[in-house]
């Protein structure tokens, strides 16, 4: 029986040795140390606990301290979080946010109920309620002066491009339409003083006005996070189409240049209206960076003196400058931005620029 523990416990550390299972499978934690015996995916400590919330689909163990049969064994040996994702991750909507170990419990636990109990992601094409461009519900809303929670109805409209909310039910004029284009949703469970509580904070006259919002049903809460987001990524798919790849990628030519905090915008004329094409610059922790200076070989290389090259997980972008003071002053702006975290919103602007480009 010993012999047999030991061939078990050897053929379970080289299974979780796997590189693809080095980390969280729900949230990217580094050195996860329990799995899912019906599943198959390796989870850290964290996400196991919302795992035996739903035991009916997940059974879990400590990889270190519970004893794992051969049958067990054998099947995280067949599956892995490889296996996993590529099922029950096959389809996500570019807008949905993916939370991380650092995110708060509702995001996590709708996220991982998401793949494993109600299966939102394993078909191409699958209506969701968070997907059609029109939410209305009641959400609790903290009061600007008593600081008191009331129910008030709210409409997300991708027609209207705009967010409402009414002070009644039976209200036919909302008291605030909100452009959509300038919410930032932010999950705020300690400033909200409730797990499920939720922060737009949104543009008005110039200056940033807040609400606070929460609902007692957590997915009920997440789907109005993610319609948002959806509402978002349309708004921005006609608002800032992306130049093609052959634009992106002719020799150089003289291009005026803006950059709005995370879009890189370019124009062939500085009045032009609208921009030729458009970069995202996110974080450094997502594989961003700016670098002085052109690639080796790269076009016309050997006659631009002041070039610079913004580095993207998925490729690279070359740009030149007339003069090294132009050259320092745009690598500080890219480097400012670069060292910043990315917000949830912008999340779903780097989603939708991955799918365009």
């Amino acid at each position: 029986m010993a012999e047999k523990d030991d061939k078990n416990m050897k053929a379970l550390k080289e299974v979780w040795r796997r590189a693809e299972n080095a980390l969280c499978a729900d949230c990217g934690k580094p050195d996860p140390d329990w799995a899912s015996h019906t599943l198959g995916v390796f989870i850290c400590l964290s996400c196991s606990g919302i795992h035996r919330n739903i035991p009916n689909i997940s059974k879990v163990k400590s990889l270190r301290m519970d004893h794992w049969d051969e049958a067990q064994v054998q099947f995280l040996e067949q599956h892995g979080n490889a296996v996993a994702k590529a099922m029950y991750e096959a389809h996500i909507p570019i807008y949905y946010y993916q939370p991380t170990h650092s995110d708060c419990q509702v995001l996590r636990e709708q996220w991982i109920r998401a793949k494993y109990e109600r299966k939102e992601f394993t078909e191409p094409g699958r209506q969701l309620p968070y997907s059609n461009g029109l939410k209305e519900g009641i959400l609790w809303k903290r009061g600007r002066d008593n600081g008191q929670f009331l129910p008030r109805k709210f409409l997300l409209s991708e027609q209207d491009g705009c967010l409402k909310y009414f002070a009644k039910p039976d209200a036919k004029e909302p008291k605030i339409n909100i452009k959509i284009d300038t919410i930032n949703a932010t999950f705020q469970p300690v400033k909200i003083k409730n797990p499920n509580g939720l922060q737009l904070s949104y543009l008005k006259d110039n200056k940033t006005r807040n609400i606070f919002l929460y609902h007692e049903d957590g997915k009920e809460i997440v789907d109005w996070f993610n319609a948002i987001r959806a509402v978002q990524v349309h708004y921005l798919k006609v608002a800032f189409p992306v130049a093609s790849d052959n634009e992106q990628r002719e020799a150089f030519k003289k291009r005026w240049f803006t950059l709005d905090h995370r879009r890189l915008m370019y124009f062939k004329d500085p009045l032009d209206a609208f921009a030729k094409g458009e970069v995202f610059v996110g974080s450094r922790e997502h594989g961003y960076s700016v670098k002085q200076g052109l690639p080796a070989g790269a076009q016309g290389g050997f006659s631009w003196q002041y070039g610079l090259t913004i580095v993207t997980p998925d490729r690279e972008y070359l740009f030149t400058c007339e003069t090294a003071r132009d050259q320092q002053d745009w690598i500080a702006a890219f480097s400012r931005v670069i060292e910043q975290p990315m917000t949830p919103q912008e999340y779903a602007i780097e989603a939708y620029f991955k799918l365009s480009s």
